[in-house]
């Protein structure tokens, strides 16, 4: 199973293994504390696409179209993720304050699209 974490919140056992997402550090957040397991800054979306979509709601749909098209050129990251959730539990963080429109839950859409996998109720 998969959830979604914003990183700011306590880390908890049934995380099981953390993936930062973000392709830059969060803003106050000391990496000892952070309780990350493996940082894939590259497969957060380009600064280009980042800047564009500023967390905009108006900006979602085209936003998760544009970042699906640069996720399908990084397969090999994708199947990192694919590979932990195989494993075992699996927390996607991000740091972003918008807690809905953000690339993590744009790459947990395309995980379900593309990989056919399984999100905890709750947060997606």
């Amino acid at each position: 199973m998969i959830r979604i974490k914003r990183i700011y919140e306590a880390a908890a056992k049934e995380d099981g293994t953390r993936i930062l997402v973000d392709r830059l550090w969060p803003r106050g957040l000391k990496k000892q504390d952070a309780k990350v397991d493996l940082w894939l800054k590259e497969i957060g979306p380009s600064d280009e696409l980042r800047k564009w979509f500023s967390h905009d709601p108006d900006k979602w749909e085209e936003f998760k179209k544009r970042f699906s098209a640069e996720l399908d050129k990084k397969r090999d990251l994708v199947q990192v993720v694919v590979d932990k959730a195989k494993e075992g539990d699996v927390t996607i963080l991000f740091g972003s304050k918008e807690e809905r429109f953000n690339n993590a839950h744009a790459l947990a859409d395309y995980l379900k699209r593309k990989k056919k996998i399984q999100f905890t109720a709750g947060r997606e």
